[in-house]
Formats: structure tokens, sequence, C-alpha cells
């Protein structure tokens, strides 16, 4: 397990530096589970007494779901404990390096110490590999905009912690829900065609196909009917870096819904 590191350069300037500069420089790699497990440990001390046991005592905010006002990174949490927020009952701690390392592993891990944490990028560069270079923009839709496919992520970063999120990128068959499994029909006509389940019973089925078309079914009426369990979304772990990753992991746990 890589971890976030801080050269001694850093730890120097820390007691030199004003405030506002005084946070560690996070590099661009996961935290270990030690980190984890230590940042657990303090939010509990010094943390939760505001924020609450899952982090979302304050309205707006759910730090276990990644949900802020003013942060889009990493860096922006240590730079919020260090400065603290005027006006809002957000206090400056005196937090060291570590420390702050520890904080930030646990709030990206979902509040989960059994879980790796999960470093934020930027969002706009994963806005923009969202729409380019990973193509999620092919068979996802947001916010009104895209194909209706793949499940629509408009709000998925409500309703998913940033572990799920990573590991649906690079582990797709690992994550994939039952109700996402893809599914293969074959009429008593002889069409055969695959899609994407949008509701089930014991009778009928409803889904959207290959061409964005909405089908329903009854199942008696079919020849065949099988749920397939191989994932049709691709894996990302050798196709983005780990920064790239990074950044497309932000943009989505700011997918909140209009």
């Amino acid at each position: 397990m890589i971890r976030a590191k801080f050269v001694l350069a850093a730890v120097a300037a820390w007691v030199a530096a004003p405030a506002w500069a005084q946070a560690p420089n996070l590099d661009h790699s996961d935290y270990t589970r030690a980190d984890v497990e230590a940042g657990q440990r303090l939010y509990s001390v010094q943390c939760q007494i505001c924020h609450g046991a899952n982090g979302d005592n304050i309205q707006g905010i759910d730090l276990k779901f990644g949900k802020f006002r003013r942060v889009s990174n990493d860096e922006d949490i240590v730079r919020t404990l260090t400065t603290g927020i005027p006006g809002v009952g957000m206090p400056a701690f005196s937090f060291q390096p570590p420390q702050l390392t520890a904080i930030v592993a646990f709030i990206r891990a979902g509040f989960d110490p059994t879980s790796a944490a999960v470093r934020v990028g930027n969002m706009e560069r994963g806005r923009a590999l969202f729409d380019g270079k990973a193509q999620c923009a092919t068979c996802h839709r947001v916010n009104g905009r895209g194909p209706l496919t793949a499940p629509d992520l408009s709000d998925i970063g409500s309703l998913r912690t940033l572990g799920t999120l990573q590991r649906t990128m690079l582990e797709p068959p690992a994550s994939l829900q039952p109700i996402h499994r893809p599914v293969r029909i074959v009429t008593r006509s002889g069409e055969t065609l695959r899609g994407r389940r949008l509701n089930e019973d014991t009778s009928t089925v409803q889904l959207i196909d290959d061409h964005e078309q909405l089908r329903s079914f009854v199942k008696a009426d079919l020849k065949q009917y099988a749920i397939e369990t191989v994932a049709t979304m691709p894996s990302y772990k050798d196709r983005l870096s780990a920064d790239e990753t990074a950044d497309l992991v932000a943009y989505l746990i700011s997918l909140k819904g209009l």
C-alpha cells in the first residue's frame, strides 16, 4: 500500500510558514491502513462532537460521502483543518503533518477503518476525462445529458462512497450490483437483444436495450431470458493513471443531483 509522503522540506516549512501555507504536501497516492485507523482515533476525539459519528451532523456536509461546501480535493481538507473557517464555528487545529494525513485518510476511506482510503484529485480534470479519454459519457447520463444504456450517474456522489466508486472503476465485475447486471433475451420470434434492467417482477421485465429503447416483456412469452454476470463496463485499472483515476473519482463524487 502506497502512502502520502511528507518530504523533510515540507516538515521544516510547517514551522516557519504562515497558517494558510502550513498544509503538508500530499503526494498522488493512496493512504495506508495505519493512516485510516489513526484518523479514526483523531476524528472521534477532535471532530465528532460537531460533525457527528457519521460525518453528517452539519447541514449541507456529509464527510463520509465526500459532500463539502468549500472542499474539492485533499489539500483543501488540510487547509480547512489548518486555518479553520471564521464565522461558521470551524476552528483551526494545530495538527502535525502526520495527523492531518490521518484525518484525510479516514475521511477518504468513507469512515471505514477496514477500507483503503481513496485519493481525490481535480474535479474539472475528472470532468474532462469523463467526457473524453475515459469515454464514460458514451454510456452514462449526467443531469439529462448522455445516453441511457448504462445507469444514470447524476446523483452517484450521494449514493456511493469514494471506495465504492474507485472499486467500480478498477474492478467492475466485483462491484456489479444485481440490478445492473445486463440481461439477454430471445423472443419467440427469434429476436435476440441485450439491455439494462429497469424493473423486474415474477412475471414481467422492463429494460433499456442497446438502442436506448424501452422494452417490456412478459417472461412467459420469451424463448430465453438470462441475467448475465459479466460487466459490460471496462476496467480502468490499466487505462488510466493513478492521477487520472483520482481526478475521475473527484468528478464522480461531486455529482449530487440537480
